[in-house]
């Protein structure tokens, strides 16, 4: 007796349990429910065959600090494996492809007594690669003792033109920092590879196999001469990993409380939490200036957040003396206006008191903030009701003068 096996079966069931054992949910049969229903409703919204599509604008397949490129292909650019509504991208390459599913408990002090991992080098190096690494928001809530281990673990490997550096469907082996060169990013689907990105002489990327156990989920190419710092696995799980776990612990009942994160999962919660810094103000402190270049969203963890526009003159003219027009307290956000317009920051922002604050930057906001994305545009509206209260007329938040 021959068994045909339906075309499309092993994919969806591989496609499936590569999610079961990233998550390791409790219940088994409602996390398939709850996988196949999105997995049904996505294709329903997309059309059969039409792929499945995220509400995120950016790029981001491995890699939380990104730079990204147009390249034509608006659709491509809306694909994005961090997000749970779609499947994890399934090896077409031929390559050996593994879960990485070994488990794994943050709290485990036997790697502790694993011998660390030196790299000697030059104070050359050194230097090179802490400036590397001073904007790398991975390392930003380590101690100086954790950031002086992984900057001795950390290795530097130079790159040529075409050179692969990691390869969608292999094994996280390291998680790389990018000191110079550019990096173009391929996502292969349907037997067909598109270039969805690029990194430009910044940012970091491969974390992602290595926090989540899940195969590479994309292939970054050398297109220059250029230079990485790549960190080894165990030293990224034994420092990195246990890192986060302390820091979800911490954040995670604030998160939840957040009204603008109400939409989003638990898992995509937690994702956040991975990627998110903290900054401290003090009282007056300007955080944002009018006009700037947008880089950060920010969320209120403690304290008060005043904006401040400034006004403009009769004949059009902006003045120098600004208005409050809002404030911001535990929970609030502000900074996402400039990020969902792509246009200069709109308003200032000043600390009231001492303030803390969670910040995300623009590639994790467009990464994992889509969902969120609708209800950030309806605000726009309520904005300019606000401004023409104070000013008698909506100052044009989506102009770029402003």
């Amino acid at each position: 007796m021959s068994i045909e096996i339906p075309h499309g079966l092993t994919d969806l069931l591989q496609g499936y349990t590569v999610e079961v054992l990233r998550k390791r949910p409790a219940d088994l049969v409602e996390f398939a429910i709850q996988y196949f229903t999105r997995l049904k409703e996505n294709r329903e919204r997309d059309g059969a065959g039409g792929g499945l599509k995220t509400l995120t604008k950016g790029v981001n397949f491995e890699s939380e600090s990104m730079q990204t490129e147009p390249n034509g292909d608006e659709e491509e650019d809306e694909d994005d494996d961090d997000s749970d509504f779609e499947p994890p991208v399934i090896n077409r390459l031929g390559r050996r492809v593994s879960v990485c599913a070994e488990a794994f408990n943050p709290d485990d002090e036997e790697e502790d007594t694993e011998p660390k991992v030196v790299h000697p080098k030059t104070d050359e190096q050194r230097c090179r690669l802490q400036d590397a690494c001073k904007d790398i928001l991975l390392f930003k809530n380590l101690d100086q003792e954790q950031l002086s281990q992984v900057l001795d673990a950390m290795f530097e490997r130079r790159v040529k033109p075409q050179e692969h550096v990691i390869d969608q469907g292999d094994d996280g082996d390291n998680f790389y920092v990018i000191e110079r060169g550019l990096y173009d990013i391929f996502v292969t689907r349907d037997n067909q590879s598109h270039c969805v990105g690029r990194y430009d002489n910044r940012g970091s990327f491969g974390e992602l196999a290595l926090m989540y156990n899940t195969p590479r989920a994309a292939t970054i190419v050398a297109t220059t001469e250029g230079a990485l710092w790549g960190l080894d696995r165990v030293t990224f799980r034994r420092i990195i990993l246990k890192n986060n776990a302390k820091k979800r612990r911490m954040y995670e009942l604030f998160i939840e409380s957040v009204p603008i994160l109400k939409s989003l999962d638990v898992s995509e919660r937690m994702k956040i939490v991975d990627v998110i810094g903290e900054k401290l103000y003090q009282d007056g402190e300007r955080i944002i200036a009018q006009g700037d270049k947008a880089d950060c969203f920010y969320i209120v963890e403690s304290g008060e957040v005043k904006i401040m526009m400034k006004s403009k003159t009769k004949t059009g003219q902006e003045s120098n003396q600004e208005v409050e027009i809002a404030r911001c307290s535990r929970g609030q956000y502000f900074g996402e206006l400039a990020l969902v317009t792509n246009k200069p920051r709109a308003a200032s922002a000043y600390a009231i008191g001492d303030v803390k604050c969670l910040v995300m930057d623009v590639q994790a906001f467009e990464r994992l903030l889509g969902p969120c994305m609708d209800i950030m545009k309806r605000n726009i509206t309520h904005y300019e009701e606000q401004l023409v209260a104070l000013f008698g007329s909506s100052m044009d938040l989506t102009d770029p003068g402003n």
